[in-house]
């Protein structure tokens, strides 16, 4: 037979944990003899007592417990199973005059019952077949997490340094329950940021609620935050539960957060230093477990420094600061956004489109993008919606950038750039070579966006960037 190898990478090769709960321990121990002949590392435990303490101090894959102990018996070791180690799966062993009691068993979670005496090849492919349920949840779980590590900030799209530096401090920060301030333009993403944080964080199977603070009145806010009981003010006819008790256990994001009224300000602090909240018109505090993540677009520094803002809610709020950049500063990363633009969008309207044609590409990546990311993808929606033949082309460019490529970016069949003339009786190595030097400055150095603008496979771009020399 061959030898086994216990391959980390393989869960199955290592050895199933088994504990053997039984107060007969000459049954328990041969048991035990049995299954470690199939890849089992069996422990034995002489009582119900003993299983419950072991249960308690280690991890097990597969526990099979004699039904009728003493004081503590099988079905007590079933229920502490399924609270303390809830993916263990529990094997029941009863005689025959305690069926009743083994199907009260199944009910409570038990992977199966077996009968006494005891046939250990039925036991065997019982454990073989619990240990394999075990596997498959844990390589998913496996599966999930490498996912996760490769695409759990997908929203935060780039490749440029600075977006590369953003998504390692979120990596550090989501696991934490630290305070997160975001800030930057409008349209840079700090929504899909503070997603990322909260979707990569403990408290990701709870709630994220996002609470735009400039689109609310000052009058209606702090019942949006804290909620409100019925007759609180007028209008308020019933109880309203608020957004930090919406969140709790999750977290909250708070756009706009300059926007907040000086009043507001100081509730706030409390709320984040107590971990308590007060709804409108009630007596009683309510313990909240909120991780808060701030956004604004606006210098609070400087709103500190007028008297707009509170200095110490600032430093509450301010613990990890995040600073988006404007797409206009990192346009090596327009055409990946562009890419995932166009993909997600033809995903949700559910057209097909082969992708840009040359000249709307080159105007998308010469405009400068005032609206940051928001802005391109509500183009790039724009182009789709309108398009009727499968490449999204200037026709349906709106007219801020269609202007741009009018003015500047010459007609498809009339291709002939600035500087063009001075090429007129040159060698087609120094045309090839011009042409290609253009198209790396309008993608900014992006090797495969050029290559797809040259309609040239990227193996061969590269071969003619080290013919020319134009590697730098």
């Amino acid at each position: 037979m061959a030898e086994v190898k216990n391959d980390p990478a393989d869960l199955s090769t290592i050895p199933v944990r088994v504990l053997i709960v039984d107060d007969d321990e000459g049954h328990a121990q041969a048991v035990a003899d049995s299954l470690a002949r199939i890849n089992c590392d069996c422990r034995v435990a002489g009582s119900g007592e003993r299983g419950s303490q072991l249960i308690a101090a280690e991890s097990w894959d597969v526990i099979v417990t004699d039904l009728r102990m003493g004081e503590v018996d099988g079905l007590e070791i079933l229920r502490q199973a399924k609270e303390e180690l809830p993916e263990a799966e529990v094997i029941v062993l009863t005689g025959h005059g305690s069926i009743a009691s083994a199907v009260t068993a199944m009910q409570h979670g038990a992977y199966t019952y077996l009968t006494k005496p005891l046939d250990i090849g039925e036991l065997r492919s019982a454990v073989e077949k619990a240990s394999a349920r075990l596997r498959l949840i844990r390589k998913n779980a496996e599966l999930r997490r490498a996912l996760e590590e490769r695409f759990g900030f997908e929203g935060v799209i780039g490749n440029s340094p600075q977006m590369s530096r953003i998504v390692e401090i979120l990596k550090s920060v989501a696991p934490t329950d630290s305070t997160v301030m975001i800030q930057g333009e409008n349209g840079t993403g700090k929504e899909l940021v503070a997603r990322a944080l909260h979707q990569n964080s403990p408290r990701k199977n709870k709630p994220f609620v996002p609470l735009n603070i400039s689109a609310l009145p000052g009058s209606i806010l702090e019942s949006e935050l804290f909620g409100h009981e019925a007759g609180a003010f007028t209008g308020a006819t019933g109880r309203r539960i608020g957004k930090f008790e919406h969140a709790n256990g999750g977290t909250l994001f708070l756009d706009e957060v300059g926007e907040m009224p000086m009043d507001t300000q100081v509730k706030l602090l409390r709320v984040l230093e107590e971990r308590k909240i007060t709804r409108l018109g009630a007596n009683d505090e309510l313990g909240i477990n909120v991780r808060l993540v701030a956004a604004t677009n606006a210098d609070l520094q400087k709103m500190v420094q007028d008297g707009k803002f509170r200095e110490d809610l600032y430093y509450r709020i301010n613990v990890v600061n995040i600073f988006l950049p404007p797409l206009r500063e990192r346009m090596g990363d327009l055409p990946l956004l562009m890419e995932h633009f166009l993909r997600e969008l033809s995903r949700r309207t559910g057209r097909e489109v082969q992708g840009f044609s040359r000249a709307a590409r080159k105007a998308l990546l010469a405009y400068h993008w005032p609206g940051n990311i928001r802005q391109l993808r509500n183009t790039i929606e724009r182009m789709l919606v309108l398009d009727s033949d499968g490449v999204l082309d200037i026709d349906g460019l709106p007219p801020e950038i269609a202007v741009l490529v009018k003015d500047q970016i010459p007609e498809p069949d009339m291709d002939v750039p600035s500087g063009a003339d001075s090429l007129i009786g040159k060698p087609m190595t120094e045309v090839e070579k011009y042409y290609i030097e253009r198209a790396l400055d309008l993608t900014d150095g992006n090797r495969e966006e050029a290559s797809r603008m040259l309609e040239i496979g990227e193996r061969t771009l590269y071969r003619k960037i080290k013919e020319y020399d134009l590697r730098k």
